[in-house]
């Protein structure tokens, strides 16, 4: 049985989840011991330039999974950050990405985005919550074209559904999961432990037995795993945000 939002208005009436707990151990020569969504970029954290695009995206609700060092970003972001509203999902120790989102979810009635707090995936929500609603599916992704990389896995497509997920390799054109999904928690619930990555234990796990389906966004996309891309980033993002 595949669960389906209703459109009602513009504003989307479903909250945004972001995975916010990362250590950034990759970046530690540059954000010393920070959480990885607060690393600065022109003066802002990470996370800021999250919540302007959610503010650009109508989103008036979301729920920060924060771990490590959560009380540097609840102190900066408060309950409520440029006109979105805020809750918090604390983890005591590491779920992992799927249980960390397992855990937020218990703060949402049915459906949510969710996103990582340390990438940026310019597309439109709208288009995506849509497409999640017009299609039989149980997840949607967000996905987006590369070349020439070896740094994500990429994804076998048959029409829209996502039919099997590559491992990391040299890859001279192909599509990644940019991050960024649209679920209802039911999925989650299926998941009987506390700790479990998304990818790897729902992603890779169901794509034969569960609907997922992709929808391509060739839309600005950084992550800041890398100190290379963080550089990068703060010439993009001045440009972009100024």
């Amino acid at each position: 049985m595949h669960l389906q939002p209703s459109i009602v208005n513009q504003q989307s009436s479903y909250p945004a989840i972001i995975l916010a707990g990362g250590f950034g151990t990759r970046l530690k020569s540059v954000i010393n011991d920070l959480p990885k969504p607060m690393a600065m970029i022109n003066g802002k954290p990470f996370l800021h330039y999250v919540f302007l695009y959610l503010t650009k995206q109508r989103i008036s609700k979301a729920i920060l999974s924060v771990g490590y060092k959560a009380s540097i970003i609840e102190a900066y972001f408060g309950d409520k950050y440029l006109d979105v509203d805020i809750v918090y999902s604390k983890e005591e120790e590491p779920l992992g990405t799927g249980g960390g989102i397992k855990k937020a979810f218990q703060l949402v009635e049915d459906f949510a985005f969710v996103l990582n707090g340390d990438t940026f995936f310019d597309i439109d929500l709208k288009t995506l919550e849509e497409f999640h609603s017009i299609t039989p599916t149980d997840i949607s992704l967000a996905l987006k074209p590369m070349q020439n990389f070896d740094r994500y896995g990429t994804v076998e497509m048959k029409g829209e559904r996502i039919i099997k997920f590559e491992e990391k390799k040299p890859v001279e054109n192909g599509l990644i999961n940019g991050g960024v999904y649209f679920l209802n928690k039911e999925m989650l619930d299926r998941v009987e432990a506390e700790k479990f990555s998304f990818e790897k234990d729902v992603l890779e796990k169901y794509v034969s037995i569960r609907q997922i389906n992709g929808k391509t966004f060739n839309n600005y996309f950084i992550d800041i795993g890398i100190p290379e891309d963080y550089a990068k980033a703060q010439i993009d993002f001045k440009n972009m945000f100024g």
